[in-house]
């Protein structure tokens, strides 16, 4: 890993807390969301799925038990699936705009209850719409002047990774987010040539994030607020704290 930053498009990189901070509360909650702004994260990260009556609802997996039988949060109006999952709506009242938000779209029906719910909070243009099908990606990207995020890994870009760049750049592809242990120096490099976004997921320890943010990534993704915030201060303020 590079010992001085290499060039990014974003600096500090965004410190998303990934399911809002799960190190620091449980999933998705909207405490944990508070807990990690207050603890100086830049953006938050949540999961989405639709419920039946159209709420896009905060959550990791999506289903609720019903007669002893996993179904999914469609087949339930948003006061069945119950309180203690929020709403899109409800994180924003509860946690304001002042932020980035990354929202993994798991129910891709979801795509347009998300960006009206953004769009009438006035967020839409910080919001980071995440998937990994390159043709819902491209047919959302129409839509919104949010943030558009291929979320995939090295190994699944047949074509390689240049031709992906370029793909991406062609179609308003705004951002590629692979898994940590994926990204080099040059790969960020690459994306960044043809004016891209790099985030990287699973960062975990405060090393890890230091060595991301070195390699010029613009966005990080991580359970631990106070590890990412750490890893991505310039050296000197890490120095002052050692």
């Amino acid at each position: 890993m590079p010992s001085q930053p290499l060039p990014s498009l974003r600096t500090p990189p965004i410190a998303f807390a990934h399911r809002g901070g799960r190190a620091h509360g449980p999933d998705n909650a909207l405490a944990t969301f508070s807990a990690a702004l207050d603890m100086g994260a830049t953006g938050l990260e949540t999961d989405v799925w639709l419920s039946r009556d159209g709420h896009p609802m905060l959550d990791h997996d999506g289903v609720v038990w019903h007669r002893g039988v996993r179904r999914p949060f469609s087949s339930f109006a948003r006061e069945r699936i119950g309180t203690a999952v929020p709403t899109l709506a409800e994180m924003y009242e509860a946690c304001g705009t002042d932020f980035e938000l990354s929202v993994d779209l798991k129910d891709p029906a979801a795509a347009d209850a998300v960006i009206e719910v953004a769009r009438a909070a006035g967020a839409e243009d910080r919001l980071w719409l995440c998937h990994g099908d390159w043709d819902l990606l491209v047919d959302v990207r129409g839509r919104t002047t949010a943030h558009i995020v291929d979320s995939t890994r090295v190994r699944r870009m047949k074509e390689g990774p240049e031709r992906r760049a370029a793909a991406m750049a062609d179609s308003g592809i705004d951002a590629i987010n692979l898994p940590a242990k994926d990204w080099t120096g040059g790969l960020a490099a690459l994306f960044h040539r043809f004016e891209r976004f790099c985030f990287g997921w699973d960062v975990q320890h405060t090393r890890l994030a230091s060595g991301l943010r070195n390699m010029g990534l613009d966005g990080l993704y991580g359970d631990h607020v106070d590890r990412l915030l750490a890893g991505i201060a310039p050296s000197d303020a890490r120095a002052q704290s050692c």
